[in-house]
């Protein structure tokens, strides 16, 4: 091999092995390592909201997504059912103390997130809201590379990522999940409600 396509071909391996790094940084648990999950039908799913600490700069690196009106709640599911599900058509709702829904937002949609009125449940702290035209702290690889995306989940499998949502984290709120299927049968799995909201779990800073 020429030595011009030798030193190519070191440079690509090279930047796959950064972007390798770069993508598998960020490894989620088991879901039923987690403080909140929920088995129904031997699917387990678990959900942890990420406002703050380590475990946000773990995820997002310097982005704080929060800071910005979007709360980021990372989703879990083991498939020990025997069977494989269908994810695609699974609705996500943050559901608050009074029964308000908050559908999730598309990962490529929250680089145009809006102000919300956040609860005072939670303090949070106070940041500019990014605009589409604008340069947008929230149009980062991050948010969509870290999304839940899965459409199938065989047997045996988990599955992770991201949901989003435009609202802020308040004490005794949930995640509201469903809309699973089998995937042989159409068969619709009973919904999960995950509580996500303990002060405990996800201390305000």
């Amino acid at each position: 091999m020429p030595f011009v396509f030798k030193r190519l071909a070191l440079y690509l391996s090279i930047a796959a092995a950064f972007a390798a790094d770069k993508d598998t940084a960020f490894r989620p648990g088991p879901a039923a390592s987690y403080p909140h999950h929920q088995t129904n039908a031997q699917v387990t799913i678990a959900a942890d909201p990420y406002i703050s600490g380590e475990k946000l700069k773990a995820a997002f690196g310097k982005l704080d997504p929060y800071v910005y009106g979007v709360l980021p709640v990372l989703v879990v599911i083991q498939n020990d059912s025997g069977k494989t599900l269908r994810l695609k058509e699974m609705k996500a709702e943050y559901v608050s103390p009074k029964g308000d829904r908050i559908p999730a937002t598309p990962a490529s949609d929250v680089r145009y997130a809006r102000p919300v009125r956040r609860p005072v449940a939670v303090p949070t702290p106070a940041g500019p809201i990014p605009v589409k035209g604008k340069k947008n702290p929230l149009d980062a690889w991050e948010i969509e590379g870290r999304a839940f995306s899965a459409e199938m989940l065989p047997a045996g499998n988990p599955a992770s990522g991201f949901l989003y949502f435009q609202t802020g984290l308040e004490r005794g709120s949930t995640l509201y999940l469903s809309g699973i299927t089998e995937a042989a049968t159409g068969k619709e799995l009973l919904y999960f409600e995950i509580p996500i909201g303990d002060p405990l779990v996800n201390p305000p800073e």
